[in-house]
């Protein structure tokens, strides 16, 4: 791959004075140049924003690689569908007690029926002033308990779409995707608009970028391990061959035809829910929806399932340094950021003060002989700081041997030749730590070149209102919703009843009483106990 460097240093110059100013002009068409004038900045509400994330969800159609002994193995999930509060036992449950969670349900036996399975995409935002309009990049991160046919836990894989124009109403006139991104492995794979891969399922509900996934197979030289793909056939084409129970599969780009066992329909569409007759998960539907198939099948045979946004932001407060990380995390991989302001919930309550924190972000697996399998949190992901160098196709091997950004280290310079301390004004930080609203905007544009990209590292203090920004990214804008579905978990027991008496009896002796227990904690002599 030839650099800038490659060439004598007055040629070098020449390339880069007409590279400046070619990337200037593109960014001045597509919206990204430097905010030296604009208008009076304006936010979108959290109701709006929870709307574009719904809006612009995608369609995700689905390969399964499930015989009869591995029903549902294959779908996205929620961290913690087995409610235990513990993410580092989720390989191992999922890989071994999942079917007996089918059967169970299938069979009403009420065996782990407090499970919630709720497939999830964990989601955020980045709102920021285009010049003297709206931006927004809406990211995705599509979570599935175990990869590598078990080998691996916790697989991360996600989507980016860049809205442009943005009205406040979604879908309104004048309003655009920029570019849609996948990660495929390590790479970053980018679609601009215009391009004939980029396909939507249209509908007055939303406009649902369609991207097939693998299973989690592991064979190199094919699809495997869940990794992301444009759709590219069109929706009517696909309409068509479901109403004819046509075969169900997909043209994909970087590949040939892929087939189609599960299609994941957002819950909040409702017109595309209705298209697809898309059904959520439930300890009684679960057998029902589970696929079983790893072969090639017909449309009637696809599962179809509805899937819900929650927040990326939620699994940040089990990472951070003062937390108890080390139930789900490990210190194989930590990261420290520089929060300017602290990570809140949905309540407004802050589970993260401000200042330099650290992450640890290693994947615990319990049930591993290393407890780990080498991954890391998002916190560590290029793409969570859109630090990623984007290409026109994923690399078939070795994997992610395209060229590196370099963001953190400050290496990566955008269109304007700036890095991220440029932007920030903190030269401190240049790989030492993450400023918490460290962002890069693609352009859609590609950048062959080494340690270059076409866009933007957002400037100084983008992310204010006043400055019509808002980073969503360290944001809880979904409802957690931990006891969503039909069966809840049984209440509680009653507590039992203590005699007031011993209660009494403990105080006056400098103990402290637990009335749920009716037991003394300790400093209690002599007092009798029932």
């Amino acid at each position: 791959m030839q650099s800038i460097h490659d060439v004598p240093r007055e040629s070098r110059l020449m390339n880069l004075r007409g590279f400046l100013l070619c990337a200037l002009l593109l960014l001045l068409g597509a919206g990204l140049a430097p905010n030296l004038a604009q208008a009076q900045a304006v936010v979108l509400t959290q109701v709006q924003r929870q709307a574009y994330l719904n809006y612009y969800a995608p369609l995700i159609l689905q390969r399964a690689e499930e015989d009869s002994s591995k029903p549902g193995r294959d779908w996205i999930s929620n961290y913690d569908f087995d409610r235990d509060g513990n993410f580092a036992n989720n390989r191992y449950t999922w890989a071994n007690v999942l079917a007996s969670y089918v059967a169970a349900g299938a069979a009403g036996t009420g065996a782990y029926q407090n499970w919630r399975i709720r497939p999830t995409l964990y989601s955020s935002l980045v709102e920021y002033q285009d010049g003297t309009r709206k931006g927004l990049l809406l990211l995705y991160h599509v979570f599935h308990p175990v990869d590598k046919m078990a080998g691996a836990i916790h697989d991360w894989e996600r989507i980016e779409i860049s809205i442009r124009a943005v009205t406040g109403t979604p879908g309104a006139a004048g309003e655009y995707v920029g570019h849609v991104t996948v990660t495929s492995h390590g790479d970053h794979v980018m679609r601009s608009a215009g391009s004939s891969d980029l396909r939507f399922m249209q509908v007055a509900s939303g406009k649902h970028v369609m991207i097939w996934q693998a299973d989690e197979d592991t064979g190199y030289g094919s699809t495997h391990a869940h990794e992301l793909h444009f759709v590219q056939d069109a929706y009517s084409t696909i309409s068509a061959s479901v109403s004819s129970n046509g075969t169900a599969d997909v043209d994909v780009t970087n590949d040939d035809d892929k087939n189609v066992h599960y299609v994941w329909v957002p819950e909040t569409s409702s017109a595309a829910v209705t298209a697809w007759s898309a059904k959520a998960i439930s300890y009684s539907s679960a057998s029902s929806l589970a696929s079983r198939r790893d072969s090639q099948t017909s449309w009637s045979q696809v599962k179809r399932i509805t899937y819900e946004l929650q927040d990326l932001a939620d699994v940040f407060a089990t990472q951070w340094g003062g937390s108890t990380w080390w139930t789900n995390w490990t210190d194989d991989a930590t990261e420290e950021v520089l929060l300017q302001s602290p990570i809140v919930n949905e309540a407004g309550l802050a589970e993260v003060p401000a200042g330099l924190q650290r992450f640890y972000l290693g994947s615990r697996d319990a049930y591993s002989a290393d407890q780990t399998d080498g991954r890391e949190g998002v916190i560590g992901k290029s793409w969570f700081w859109g630090g990623y160098s984007a290409e026109q196709n994923a690399d078939d091997f070795p994997i992610d041997s395209g060229d590196d950004f370099g963001g953190y280290s400050g290496a990566g310079r955008d269109s304007f030749n700036r890095n991220r301390a440029d932007a920030s004004g903190d030269y401190g930080s240049l790989g030492n730590y993450w400023r918490q609203h460290d962002f890069f905007v693609h352009s859609g544009v590609l950048n062959t070149s080494e340690h270059n990209e076409a866009g933007i590292w957002l400037v100084g203090t983008w992310y204010l209102p006043q400055n019509g920004g808002f980073d969503g990214r360290w944001a809880q804008l979904f409802d957690d919703r931990r006891d969503f579905e039909a069966a809840p978990l049984p209440p509680p027991p009653p507590p039992p009843s203590c005699p007031v008496s011993a209660a009494q009896q403990c105080e006056n002796n400098g103990g402290t009483w637990n009335s749920i227990t009716c037991t003394c904690r300790a400093l209690c002599s002599g007092c009798q106990i029932p």
